[in-house]
C-alpha cells in the first residue's frame, strides 16, 4: 500500500505544480495582469503612451520598470520617467485586468488595442467586442467595477 501511496502523492504534487504554472493570469497570484510567460504588465504595451499619443504603444524592455510586482515597459526613458514619478496615474484600473470583467465580479486577460480613458484613468479590456458591451454602460460598469475590485483584487 506504501508504494502505491508515493506515486499517487508525486502525481498529486505534480499535478498542483502544473496547475500552478500553466494557471491563466487571472488565476495567478498577481496584483497586476500580467503576462503568462514573463511577468510583463498589460502585454508590454507602455500605459503612458495611451495618455500622451492616444494609442497603444508597444513598449520596450530597454525602458522597463518594476512596479507592484509586475514589469512595465516603455517607448522611451521619458515614459518610463513619468510613470515612476506617478505610477497611479498611468496604471491601467483594476491591476490591467478587463474592466468589464471586473464589473462582473471576475478577471479577464486584455487586448492592448481595447482601451478607454475616462476621467483621467486607463480602462482596459478583454477585446473590442466585449469594449463595446463596457461602453454601454460605463459610469455603471465603471461603478460595479470599483465596488468588487478590492474583493477580487483581495482574493488575487
Amino acid at each position: 500500500m506504501t508504494t502505491v501511496a508515493i506515486p499517487i502523492r508525486l502525481l498529486a504534487g505534480v499535478l498542483a505544480l502544473s496547475c500552478l504554472i500553466l494557471a491563466p493570469p487571472a488565476a495567478r497570484a498577481d496584483k497586476v495582469n500580467q503576462s503568462l510567460l514573463g511577468g510583463v504588465a498589460i502585454e508590454g504595451t507602455d500605459p503612458v503612451a495611451y495618455f500622451t499619443e492616444s494609442r497603444p504603444v508597444e513598449g520596450s524592455s530597454d525602458f522597463s520598470v518594476e512596479w507592484n510586482g509586475a514589469e512595465w515597459h516603455f517607448a522611451s526613458a521619458e515614459n518610463r520617467a513619468l510613470f515612476e514619478a506617478d505610477p497611479e496615474k498611468y496604471a491601467p484600473a483594476y491591476g490591467g485586468y478587463c474592466a468589464w470583467a471586473v464589473s462582473q465580479g471576475k478577471t479577464a486577460g486584455i487586448d492592448p488595442e481595447a482601451w478607454k480613458i475616462v476621467d483621467d484613468r486607463l480602462y482596459l479590456n478583454y477585446n473590442e467586442s466585449v469594449q463595446s458591451t463596457w461602453e454601454e454602460d460605463i459610469p455603471g460598469n465603471i461603478r460595479k467595477a470599483d465596488e468588487n475590485w478590492p474583493v477580487i483584487e483581495k482574493d488575487l
